[in-house]
């Protein structure tokens, strides 16, 4: 790689960004585990940082489906999230206690599937409110 590299500071400090993706538009989200808080950049470098209703919760991985959506583990919490391209945030408690979810992404069938540290896969179905 030869290109420059330019740093782009959080407004959170030791918010300790873990997972990033791409939306649709340009923007990149990404988790930041450290400070329970669900971060946007703008191609222009506008930050915005949603904070998660369990600041504990260690968000860990991140997704953008086909819709907007954007979706994220949480990682303590033992949960998904979503955040609407209206901004409307929403967690989803997993099943299985301790199941610990770490990645996440879309499957070709429009549900989305996690990683859990516990062994297994957990697919996650899209409801009307998600898409």
């Amino acid at each position: 790689m030869d290109g420059a590299i330019t740093l782009r500071p959080l407004p959170t400090p030791a918010a300790a960004p873990v997972g990033i993706a791409a939306d649709r538009d340009g923007a990149l989200w990404f988790t930041e585990i450290a400070a329970g808080q669900i971060g946007k950049i703008t191609p222009d470098g506008q930050i915005t940082e949603f904070p998660l209703p369990d600041p504990t919760a260690r968000p860990h991985a991140v997704t953008v489906d086909g819709h907007g959506t954007v979706w994220f583990t949480e990682w303590s919490g033992n949960r998904v999230g979503t955040l609407t391209p209206d901004y409307s945030l929403t967690v989803h408690d997993l099943p299985t206690p301790h199941s610990e979810p770490h990645g996440i992404a879309p499957g070709p069938d429009g549900a989305l599937w996690a990683a859990l540290e516990i062994g297994a896969l957990a697919r996650i179905a899209p409801t009307p409110s998600t898409t």
